[in-house]
């Protein structure tokens, strides 16, 4: 039988532990970071935790929905067996809920029905081959920026404050994104601490000859994947190879203790390309897009 539990009512040793535990295992389904990265979450719970499906949502008025938050590359359904159907979840999901936006993970394949899933890709590298046959898959552009990375001289820092990042990243990117607001960045922030207290993280910056920030990103580790859970590089200059070089330089160093490189993927042709060009595979996802509101409550969340 799937209850829908509150968070408030979980047991939490079991929630973890069939995470932990599951086929499709991810950090972000963790307990402790759907409690920063989510503003509400609750579970959806198979008898006694053999299957769950975290499900993080708000309100809005006056109406529950499901949301994808930031910094949450992948959720959806998790199961300690493979014989497990997460289609009985989507029922109970939809019950529930009258309007749903909630990213699976890559084990999740939904195949018998593609009714309210869209397909989207992530990119990534197997970390498998030794560092110089990664590189040999490089193209040619990538190579010429590493050129050039050299020749401005470009430092690789990997013991900096992480509000360094955020910093750089409102500068270049929050000024486009308006959806991204300050209490997103604090729920980053907080993620970004924990992960490197609990040694799940690692922060990379990269300074230029002038000692000026360039660069910077953050990766996740866990069960000897790393994946890029935040990046940003300066606009200002974009020709100093800066973007090529942390992603470099982070290979280098994951490669010989890690099994996959994922670089948090995009299904823009132009973002997917570059990171293909590293030599990178494509592996989807879905992600359900679900509205049953009622017709004059339709334009709250198309």
């Amino acid at each position: 039988m799937i209850k829908c539990i509150k968070r408030q009512d979980l047991d939490l040793i079991k929630y973890d532990t069939c995470i932990e535990n599951s086929i499709q295992s991810r950090i972000y389904a963790l307990s402790w970071y759907l409690d920063i990265a989510a503003d509400n979450w609750d579970v959806l719970v198979l008898d006694d935790y053999q299957a769950v499906m975290p499900i993080p949502w708000r309100k809005k008025m006056g109406v529950k929905y499901v949301y994808p938050p930031f910094w949450m590359i992948e959720l959806g359904f998790f199961s300690l067996n493979d014989k497990v159907d997460s289609l009985p979840f989507f029922k109970v999901l939809f019950d529930k809920f009258k309007f749903v936006e909630l990213r699976m993970n890559t084990t999740n394949r939904i195949q018998e029905s593609k009714e309210n899933l869209i397909d989207r890709n992530l990119q990534f590298i197997s970390l498998n081959s030794d560092y110089n046959s990664i590189f040999k898959n490089y193209n040619r552009n990538r190579k010429r920026e590493l050129v050039h990375a050299k020749k401005n001289d470009l430092i690789e820092n990997w013991n900096d404050n992480p509000e360094k990042l955020i910093s750089l990243f409102k500068e270049n990117i929050g000024i486009r994104v308006k959806e991204i607001k300050e209490n997103d960045y604090n729920k980053l922030l907080k993620l970004m601490l924990i992960c490197l207290k609990k040694k799940n993280g690692d922060l990379l910056t990269v300074f230029d000859s002038n000692n000026n920030i360039v660069s910077a990103a953050f990766f996740l580790k866990y069960n000897h994947k790393v994946t890029q859970l935040v990046c940003v590089s300066d606009i200002k200059n974009r020709k100093n190879g800066a973007h090529t070089f942390f992603n470099d330089r982070a290979i280098f160093k994951y490669q010989p203790n890690f099994n996959e490189y994922n670089f948090g993927g995009s299904s823009m042709k132009s973002i997917a390309n570059y990171y293909k060009s590293f030599g990178a595979e494509t592996v989807k996802y879905q992600q359900v897009k679900y509205n049953n509101l009622p017709f004059l409550l339709k334009w709250f969340k198309k």
